[in-house]
């Protein structure tokens, strides 16, 4: 009992070092990224948010950290392979999408043409030298003594994708503009911060408005949630997870990284109200969304069976 208890003890405590460990490395490498932009962010002194800088820095150091083990952790696979794929998702998921966001919204409003580029290396130290480096301190560079057996995945079909693929593309756009709307657009300073100010309009009246006055707003929005499911196609796929855990892990990876950035102070959104409201609505569809796309593509495995030939009935014949 003694022993047992030393053995867990001792693996909490490890496992505790490695995540402070890591979370000093995020910080660190999100710095180095920050330094890219800072130069060309643009002068407006921006409201402080509900936490101070330094304290809001260490919550998005933990939390993207925690999130990035998570990825790591749930995978069955390892070394380069799990290196390269899981920076790959990250950039895409966390600074890709991000900024293409960004530039449809901001681009001519806080963004410029000098920091918009910059904006797309910003989150290039976190995903392709971080991460590694996660990849290496969790113990994952090599191949395990006893790997785990991976199972065939059945394919889907062209019909199963296409259908499923148009169910993801709805639900995003639902989710985006019904959690916009109820959870970002009736704030007042949201509206005035996109040049609207006044009394919002009904909900179907805004989504005419939409659609009238910004027809490419649904098209951009659907090519998002197509590669949202890419993103998450690596985790669900690689996943060592039951389907439970390994949609929780795709919920967190859509919603966490990307978001909590909004607790602190930001020139390109000033204004503290529309950064927590952004952060409100934004965190929850997202999570929402992870769960969904999880939950139609999540891979099913093929089982493996010896073959097992059946017993034929033989006649016995004793010696005489």
């Amino acid at each position: 009992m003694t022993t047992k208890s030393s053995l867990t003890a001792g693996n909490f405590v490890w496992g505790l070092a490695r995540f402070v460990l890591l979370a000093v490395l995020f910080f660190i490498f999100f710095a180095m990224g920050g330094s890219l932009v800072g130069p060309a962010l643009p002068d407006t002194v921006a409201e402080p948010g509900p936490f101070s800088q330094m304290t809001g820095i260490y919550i998005v150091s933990a939390a993207s950290a925690l999130v990035v083990i998570l990825m790591i952790l749930s995978s069955r696979w390892h070394g380069w392979k799990l290196m390269l794929t899981m920076s790959v998702t990250y950039y895409v998921m966390v600074t890709f999408l991000m900024q293409i966001e960004a530039w449809y919204f901001l681009y001519g409003l806080t963004i410029g043409p000098d920091l918009m580029p910059l904006l797309f290396l910003q989150g290039l130290p976190v995903a392709f030298i971080f991460i590694p480096l996660a990849v290496i301190i969790l113990g994952r560079a090599r191949k395990p003594v006893n790997p785990i057996e991976e199972t065939p995945i059945v394919p889907m079909s062209v019909q199963e994708w296409g259908w499923k693929l148009a169910a993801i593309a709805l639900a995003y756009v639902v989710l985006y503009f019904t959690a916009g709307y109820y959870i970002a657009w009736l704030n007042p300073d949201v509206r005035a911060f996109y040049g609207e100010p006044g009394d919002p309009r009904t909900f179907i009246g805004q989504m005419i408005h939409v659609f009238t006055t910004d027809p490419w707003l649904t098209p951009f929005q659907i090519l998002r949630a197509l590669i949202w499911a890419a993103c998450a196609l690596p985790v669900l796929r690689g996943s060592r997870w039951p389907r439970g855990a390994t949609a929780l892990v795709v919920a967190l990876m859509f919603s966490v990284p990307q978001n909590i950035g909004h607790l602190m102070p930001n020139s390109l959104i000033p204004i503290n109200s529309v950064r927590i409201s952004h952060l409100i609505e934004t965190a929850s569809s997202t999570f929402v969304f992870g769960l969904i796309v999880s939950g139609l593509l999540f891979p099913k495995h093929r089982e493996v069976r010896e073959a097992q030939p059946r017993a034929r009935a033989k006649e016995v014949h004793l010696p005489v």
